[in-house]
């Protein structure tokens, strides 16, 4: 790490901008929820992965690669993933449909974020890999006093007693006593106070399961079930980064129930007043103007925007969508718009052209040298990457080789330019396009000049430009492209 690095972010926590010190600087520990596998992600799931993976790559740039410690799981046990399982494989064992649900949407969503240019986490756990270990610190918490067995509407149950933790909504800045004065439903009569979470229920016969056994007041009880959401995550942090780690991160929506949650379990069942020392969220998303949904028909995945025409009649390149994100700080709401990724692909552009004009465009990122932290002042202060780019920006434009050299090493750590300028000026089209030509060629050979004229329109509308010319030796029709962009 360079002595004089100081990095500055927000911690939700203590409400205020911080200076990051880690437990351990030799190893830098970072965990932040990932996805539940039941569908493909959202642009919304999109926004915490990219704004981690360039805190990932900041702390690496700070502390040394091999000095951090990168986690983000995968739910695969959740009651969603059950439903969409009956609903899409109701012919196959629940066991299989599940897995069917699950292996499909987790390689989707890898192949979605590869596209956006994250780097890979250094672990990424799955729920159903540590249920043993979420069993066993359910049992610590019972024995500490924490946690109860109940019998509910639906079977038994464990449940977490928030009242045994004075601090509980710290971090979610709401007082114990005001929560449960003003619960608005009535006490489910299993429950010791209305904001009793639970920890481990009961399975039926047609749901998965997972054999446990709790002893409670002298009294145990055999319960076959699956855990609660919350305690996934508490096993798995500890599991990877230790009892107290570094960074716990995700989007604004999870800061209550679920990270609220998290602190009580870990911090009661630890004997420990934290359980991460500082937590970052993002903001909310919403697309032209809406709170994204189904019913309003703005529901758009990672999928959508890389693969088909559904938002702004096109198919989008990985590093428009991050760039999209990226141009508003992390903690603001973004209005994800089709004119937000039309003026993000119109920077990328731009820079992309310096770049090829320059010639230091080979082997990008590798030609990238480090950056001194005046270059990335605004990326230290509370991870502003939307003044960061700005001033990336307008410092390309006329900047000498070596310094080319020093700004590509900010957009590496932006995760931007990191194609060269002839990938990127083809990218995700040449497949499509080199088909449509075949296509085009072959209309030609039967004289079909209207459908050829119509692929050449076409493809035109997109932005591709075709130009004909012939082969000196063989004299037959040679087409190449442009993309206008």
């Amino acid at each position: 790490m360079t002595d004089k690095t100081e990095l500055k972010l927000y911690n939700t926590l203590t409400r205020t901008k911080e200076v990051f010190e880690p437990i351990d600087a030799d190893n830098v520990r970072m965990y932040v929820c990932g996805p539940t596998v039941y569908d493909f992600a959202h642009i919304g799931n999109a926004r915490p992965v990219i704004v981690f993976d360039v805190l990932n790559r900041l702390l690496r740039h700070i502390y040394g690669d091999s000095h951090v410690t990168y986690v983000r799981n995968i739910t695969d046990v959740d009651d969603k993933i059950n439903a969409r399982a009956l609903r899409d494989f109701p012919d196959l064992p629940l066991n299989e449909a599940i897995r069917n649900v699950t292996e499909k949407t987790a390689n989707q969503f890898h192949e979605d974020i590869k596209s956006l240019g994250c780097m890979e986490p250094d672990f990424e756990p799955r729920a159903t890999e540590h249920i043993n270990g979420m069993i066993a610190m359910i049992q610590v918490l019972i024995e500490k006093g924490h946690a109860y067995v109940a019998s509910g509407n639906n079977g038994l149950e464990v449940l977490f007693d928030v009242k045994t933790m004075p601090a509980y909504g710290k971090l979610s800045n709401r007082k114990l006593d005001e929560q449960l004065a003003g619960a608005r439903v009535a006490v489910e009569s299993h429950k010791r106070s209305p904001g009793d979470f639970v920890l481990w229920k009961q399975s039926n016969d047609n749901e998965p399961g997972w054999d446990a056994s709790y002893t409670d007041g002298g009294e145990t009880q055999s319960i076959r079930g699956r855990p609660g959401w919350h305690i996934e995550c508490s096993v798995m942090s500890e599991h990877h980064l230790g009892k107290i780690f570094d960074i716990h991160g995700g989007g604004l929506d999870l800061i209550f129930p679920h990270h609220e949650n998290e602190i009580a379990q870990s911090c009661c069942a630890h004997g420990t007043d934290k359980m991460a020392n500082l937590w970052m969220h993002n903001g909310y998303l919403q697309v032209e103007g809406k709170k994204m949904s189904k019913s309003d028909g703005n529901f758009i995945t990672i999928y959508d925007l890389l693969h088909t025409d559904k938002f702004g009649g096109r198919k989008w390149p990985g590093e428009v969508l991050r760039l999209a994100m990226l141009k508003t700080h992390y903690r603001e709401p973004i209005d994800f718009s089709v004119k937000r990724l039309e003026e993000a692909e119109a920077n990328l552009n731009k820079l992309y052209r310096v770049l090829k004009e320059s010639g230091v465009n080979r082997n990008l990122p590798n030609e990238a040298e480090r950056p001194n932290n005046e270059h990335i002042k605004y990326l230290l202060d509370d991870l502003n990457t939307s003044e960061e780019f700005g001033v990336l920006f307008n410092a390309m434009f006329g900047a000498s080789s070596e310094e080319l050299k020093q700004l590509l090493g900010v957009a590496n750590i932006l995760g931007l330019l990191q194609q060269t300028p002839e990938e990127w000026f083809r990218s995700d089209v040449d497949v499509d396009v080199d088909s449509e030509i075949a296509k085009r060629l072959a209309f030609f050979k039967e004289q079909n000049w209207a459908e050829a004229d119509r692929i050449r329109d076409e493809l035109l509308a997109q932005g591709i430009q075709l130009m004909d010319s012939k082969d000196k030796e063989t004299g037959e029709r040679v087409t190449t492209w442009e993309a206008k962009r």
